[in-house]
């Protein structure tokens, strides 16, 4: 299924966040960039290199008007321990959002339902709630917050500037490209 254009899901599911557990909703992510971070385990391997990175990059994101979530098959219980735990999920003070039941990752159809965990799949939601970009690898391969964050800038630059297009490797500030006859052939 091809989720861009698609839209956030009621939904109602606990968060760890700053030594706090809350509930969060729908609602939450609306007037906001949202960054949707799946991924599929807590006390692993690739996954604390993974939120280690994006806690690097938060202050970047956040001043992008993007809040970070990061998801898993795990309880907000286990989401405090492995914080509490492990140095590089020490640094996560983004929304760590608990799934036990699925709903998102069955949602935007990354549960693998055999492991009952997430593949790592990123969703950049724009703020009423709609897929601007999303990708998805398997277990083993990790991601890069520095990626995310361009892939984002280039989603907020094309939702203000419907005109204008980001080439590859497209980075904020850098020239675009506006569409039409004149470029056919030329680039």
């Amino acid at each position: 299924m091809n989720y861009i254009g698609s839209v956030l899901p009621d939904f109602q599911v606990n968060a760890f966040q700053n030594g706090e557990v809350n509930s969060l909703t729908r609602s939450d992510l609306m007037g906001h960039w949202s960054i949707l971070f799946f991924y599929p385990a807590d006390f692993s391997f690739v996954c604390p290199t993974e939120l280690g990175d994006l806690a690097d990059h938060y202050d970047a994101f956040q001043q992008a008007d993007t809040e970070i979530y990061s998801i898993s098959e795990d309880t907000e219980f286990v989401h405090q321990a492995w914080h509490e735990q492990s140095a590089e999920v020490g640094k996560v003070t983004y929304p760590m959002i608990a799934d036990p039941a699925g709903v998102l990752a069955r949602h935007y159809d990354v549960l693998n339902e055999q492991l009952g965990q997430a593949y790592r799949g990123v969703f950049i939601l724009d703020p009423q709630g709609t897929v601007r970009s999303y990708t998805v690898n398997d277990m083993g391969i990790g991601r890069n917050a520095g990626e995310i964050l361009r892939t984002l800038q280039a989603a907020q630059f094309v939702a203000e500037h419907g005109d204008r297009v980001c080439p590859a490797n497209w980075h904020a500030g850098e020239q675009t490209l506006k569409p039409g006859t004149d470029l056919v052939g030329k680039i």
